[in-house]
């Protein structure tokens, strides 16, 4: 079974860092390309960020670009999603995804999905 984990959500002022965790198992996961999403309520999923496991090559969303960092540890299975300086409006669910995409962020290549972390971010 396919199961994706995320982790390290929470309250924070604007300004600070939150460490986002994304633990898999049941997959290959060198194979796969692993993409950070995120959705508020009432509006659509959009893409944030992803990291592609076989080569460490990394994509980021032009809204997170800066303040985003996506890395990934292959022995514990795990992709990390460091945010600093949050905005309120980083105030979101995120999701972490494992696919094949053939574009970035790419929502429909992503076969497998976690249950998400709620990330909020006060002014």
């Amino acid at each position: 079974e396919v199961q994706l984990v995320e982790s390290g959500g929470g309250l924070v002022q604007a300004g600070g860092s939150l460490n986002l965790s994304c633990a898999a198992s049941g997959l290959f996961f060198d194979n796969y390309a692993i993409g950070w999403f995120r959705q508020a309520p009432g509006k659509e999923r959009e893409g944030v960020s992803l990291i592609k496991n076989s080569d460490g090559t990394t994509f980021y969303a032009n809204s997170v670009k800066g303040r985003f960092t996506v890395s990934s540890d292959s022995a514990e299975r795990t992709v990390y999603l460091q945010i600093h300086s949050l905005k309120p409006e980083d105030t979101d669910v995120y999701y972490c995804a494992a696919g094949f995409p053939t574009i970035p962020l790419l929502q429909k290549k992503y076969g497998y999905w976690g249950q998400g972390t709620q990330v909020a971010v006060t002014s």
